[in-house]
């Protein structure tokens, strides 16, 4: 080492990043690793020296009575002699070892160990500037590509846009320019993983809030989003000032601050709706632009049944099902969508399985039906004490739930009873076929037989004929 070794320590701090003290920590323990190369299994230890501008070696002994191991200890007279005057039993000495007489493969060795400290270094440096910017979006530019993998040059390392986390139909060449979200970011003995994805919801938001001053003031919220990447997406958004209207924010004079946001997205259409607490509401804009007949909440099942006019249902289901299904992940409800006529017909038929139960009337009929009951089946397995319908009492309930048990037993009875009289008349009628088959096949052969007869006795008065006109 040389007093050259304070500027690399500098030039390597500036150009890497990384902080000197690290820098110093791994040149020590580069000669640590050389000198125990050289010297053995000793006690040694380094340090650097910043007024010689080099590392100093030295090896540590204690100071013993009587000497066990050599390489470790030193008796007092020895150390008093050689090292320090005033060396007493129990103190340890630094022996100053000559780096001159280290090989060159000790500090070829060396030199890789201290590559090896400084990349590690490195690693964790832009690992600690990383990790706090998950969920941020960056630009990079694309370096080269890896089994359909995206590698992105970030500036001062590369991270990665698997296939996966790619938007469908996007093409994009080396040397071009990209802006991605920062999904993962890890350090393991494998090295720096930084994963970029331009298909997370997360995105979409965030692009909105670099086009959108309000969403970045905190002005105007985005409550929920929904994507189908390279297609459609729904964002929700809400406004905490009454004067500021969310969509129009979002949108922008003449559409400027959404088509930003769609030119990024490589053509994705974007749908933004107002958000509301209705939930029931939620999901009526969210299916836009179908327009919404009725809406039924079941609260048990987390579900909604969603009527629209004829006209309106392939609208409100979109292309394959797609604005259902964005309608569904946005609002989270499990949405069953009904035309108005088809509505209609499992109304017609519900009330008229209800109204089949002996006594129920028209009135308690209805009630059951606006509760949620579709079948005399589904009253009859209802449980007499979880049973709760505004409008008929428990003694009455009671009554109905056992009408309904009798009269859905009645049926199935009828209904078995019915198979089975089917099932005999099938065998019947399979008896008859076969027993006619038969008769139709014995009256073939009859007739065939009758044919060879025929022609046995024809042949006979030829014959005779014959012999009557030889004699005369």
């Amino acid at each position: 080492m040389t007093g050259e070794l304070n500027r690399v320590i500098e030039q390597v701090s500036k150009e890497k990043g990384i902080d000197k003290a690290i820098v110093i920590s791994a040149i020590e323990e580069m000669m640590h690793s050389a000198a125990r190369r050289t010297f053995g299994e000793r006690n040694i230890e380094s340090r650097y020296n910043s007024e010689l501008g080099e590392v100093e070696l030295f090896e540590i002994r204690t100071v013993v009575d009587q000497v066990a191991n050599p390489q470790a200890e030193a008796t007092v007279d020895e150390a008093r002699a050689k090292y320090d005057p005033e060396a007493e039993v129990g103190d340890e000495i630094l022996i100053k070892l000559d780096t001159a007489t280290m090989g060159r493969i000790a500090a070829q060795a060396a030199k890789q160990n201290l590559i090896q400290h400084i990349r590690d270094a490195e690693r964790k440096q832009i690992f600690n500037e990383f990790k706090d910017r998950k969920s941020e979006v960056v630009s990079g530019i694309v370096q080269r590509f890896e089994r359909k993998n995206m590698i992105v040059n970030l500036g001062r390392t590369e991270a990665i846009l698997p296939e996966k986390e790619q938007i469908p139909h996007e093409r994009y060449r080396q040397g071009d320019r990209i802006r991605a979200l920062i999904l993962d970011v890890d350090l393991s003995e494998k090295g720096l993983s930084i994963v970029l994805s331009r298909t997370a919801n997360e995105f979409l938001c965030k692009l909105f809030e670099q086009e959108v001053p309000e969403i970045y003031e905190g002005i105007v919220e985005i409550r929920q989003c929904a994507r189908e990447h390279g297609g459609r997406a729904k964002v929700a958004v809400y406004s905490k000032d009454s004067d500021v209207d969310p969509v129009g924010a979002c949108v922008g004079m003449k559409g400027t601050r959404v088509q930003a946001v769609v030119q990024e997205l490589r053509g994705e259409k974007i749908d933004i709706v107002p958000w509301t607490d209705d939930q029931a509401e939620l999901v009526c804009r969210a299916l836009a632009p179908a327009k919404v007949s009725k809406v039924i909440i079941d609260e048990d099942e987390h579900a909604m049944e969603v009527v629209v006019p004829d006209d309106q249902l392939s609208l409100a289901i979109g292309k394959r099902g797609q604005n259902v299904r964005l309608a569904h992940r946005l609002s989270g409800w499990k949405i069953d969508l009904r035309s108005d006529s088809e509505a209609e017909e499992e109304a017609r038929a519900a009330r008229a399985s209800l109204n089949a139960i002996p006594g129920i009337g028209d009135i308690n009929a209805e009630l059951l039906y606006q509760w949620g009951f579709r079948t005399a089946e589904q009253l009859a397995e209802t449980a007499e004490e979880s049973f709760e319908v505004e409008g008929i009492s428990p003694e009455r309930a009671r009554q109905l739930i056992l009408a309904a048990r009798e009269w859905v037993a009645k049926k199935h009875t009828d209904e078995e009873a019915a198979a089975v009289a089917a099932a005999q008349a099938a065998a019947e009628k399979a008896e008859a076929d076969a027993a006619a088959a038969a008769a139709s096949a014995d009256s073939e052969v009859a007739a065939e037989g009758g044919v060879e007869d025929d022609a046995g006795t024809d042949g006979a008065s030829v014959n005779e004929e014959e012999d009557a006109a030889a004699k005369s």
